[in-house]
């Protein structure tokens, strides 16, 4: 059995009180078991409720209309909910509290699926950044152009401008459990642009005296669009990276994960499903890419919502590439030493500057908002959140459970795994379009 001693990451183990007595963790450079369920809730709620919200409209309602959009996002949400929930109840498992995915993975079924883990979920969390930093840019750009006209820099400009501020705060904030003093700002920010922009879309709504609801294209590309939808919708509602978002909770772990959830999938997605939901009612198939592109209304509103989603992302991209700071830190610093020792800030400058120097050059390189969104979430996202869990509980405690309770598990992995591939295809068809259409660093 692979254990999390594979990598020097995590070497070494320390004892740590649990939920039944005592268990053992992997060593880390970040913090573990010292955040409150409701601290997670939030950073959940803000993290989910980002800048992505701005795009829903028109990757996850344009390609499938009311009745099919409606029912898609019920679906995932409740979906991803259950899995999420199957998820965090094996955070502990034989003794061990498994602070990473990866090591979980391992654990269970070895080395190979180790290695699988970590590739899928870095790719995950690689392509989030690269999303979070091209939404970054356009809102600095839409802020540009309200001032500047036709005269606004190339939109490369500003994805270097935004990737430097999320580095400098992913240097300052360099773990999740750091990230507790930001949660009431980034709360602040995530109120006001999303009052803000209901705001504009209800009195665009009212405004427009006929909307078109209809989907559009040939057959093929309807399935093709409906199915990066379902990605989209996806992505909108899971992370791939729970177990360490609940390494950081204090006992006990999993029902208190699975209390951050409910917040999330209650007071979160009534949010960023209520932005999607306005921006199609308001725009119908004419919902841009970018919504704050097309908003009615004075310029100050156009300003406010892009600069609130802006500073609202820089916390929010944070915890999405959190693990790989986590994987970077405790493979290069000093683990008895303070995050803020001198070694520790040298190494963490290097490999932060590293990580988001790359992130940059890609992102401005292929700057287009829809594939990421697609691609992550259908290549990665369908294992990391359906299939793996359910293959975990079929391994643990296959035999323990009646026959119906192993169906239902197969089942999860049979229909996820065809939707993957699907979703997949669809993905990969659509950057194919826009590399036919655009070309590199092209200022879109």
């Amino acid at each position: 059995m692979v254990s999390s001693s594979l990598d020097t990451e995590a070497a070494q183990a320390h004892k740590a009180g649990g939920d039944d007595g005592g268990y053992t963790t992997a060593a880390t450079a970040h913090a573990v078991d010292t955040d409150s369920w409701q601290q997670v809730g939030l950073l959940l709620v803000t993290g989910f409720n980002c800048g992505y919200v701005l795009s829903f409209s028109n990757l996850m309602m344009v390609p499938l209309g009311w009745w099919w959009g409606a029912a898609c996002l019920l679906l995932v949400a409740t979906a991803a909910w259950y899995a999420n929930w199957l998820l965090a109840g094996l955070h502990l498992v034989d003794g061990h509290r498994f602070i990473r995915y990866r090591d979980l993975m391992g654990s269970v079924f070895g080395t190979k699926m180790y290695y699988i883990t970590w590739f899928l979920q870095f790719a995950t969390l690689l392509l989030v950044s690269m999303g979070f930093i091209l939404l970054g840019g356009r809102a600095l750009k839409a802020i540009s152009a309200e001032f500047t006209g036709d005269s606004t820099p190339r939109l490369q400009w500003f994805i270097a401008a935004a990737g430097a501020v999320y580095f400098v705060f992913a240097y300052f904030v360099p773990t999740l459990s750091a990230m507790r003093n930001w949660l009431a700002t980034s709360a602040a920010f995530t109120v006001t642009f999303d009052v803000a922009l209901l705001a504009v879309l209800i009195k665009d709504g009212r405004s427009s005296k006929q909307t078109d609801y209809s989907t559009h294209g040939t057959q093929l590309e309807k399935v093709f669009n409906a199915l990066g939808a379902v990605a989209a919708t996806l992505v909108c509602n899971s992370s791939g990276l729970l177990p360490e978002i609940q390494s950081t909770l204090r006992k006990p772990p999993v029902s208190n994960m699975r209390r951050a959830l409910a917040l999330q999938y209650t007071v979160g997605a009534a949010v960023y499903y209520g932005i999607t939901v306005a921006g199609y009612w308001a725009y119908g198939a004419a919902a841009s890419e970018y919504l704050p592109n097309q908003l009615g209304g004075p310029r100050w509103t156009s300003v406010l919502i892009n600069a609130t989603a802006f500073l609202q992302s820089i916390v929010s991209q944070h915890m999405f590439t959190a693990p790989i700071h986590e994987a970077m830190d405790t493979r290069l610093q000093r683990l008895d030493e303070g995050m803020f020792s001198r070694h520790n800030m040298v190494r963490r400058l290097v490999a932060r500057g590293a990580l988001f120097s790359v992130n940059v050059f890609v992102t401005a390189l292929f700057p287009f908002m829809g594939d990421f969104v697609n691609l992550f979430g259908s290549f990665a996202l369908f294992p990391l959140t359906f299939i793996f869990p359910s293959m975990m509980v079929l391994k643990i405690k296959g035999r323990c459970d009646g026959r119906w309770h192993r169906l239902w598990h197969w089942a999860i992995i049979v229909v996820a795994s065809v939707l993957g591939i699907a979703t997949s295809a669809a993905a990969v068809r659509l950057i194919a379009h826009n590399i036919s259409v655009y070309r590199f660093f092209a200022d879109v």
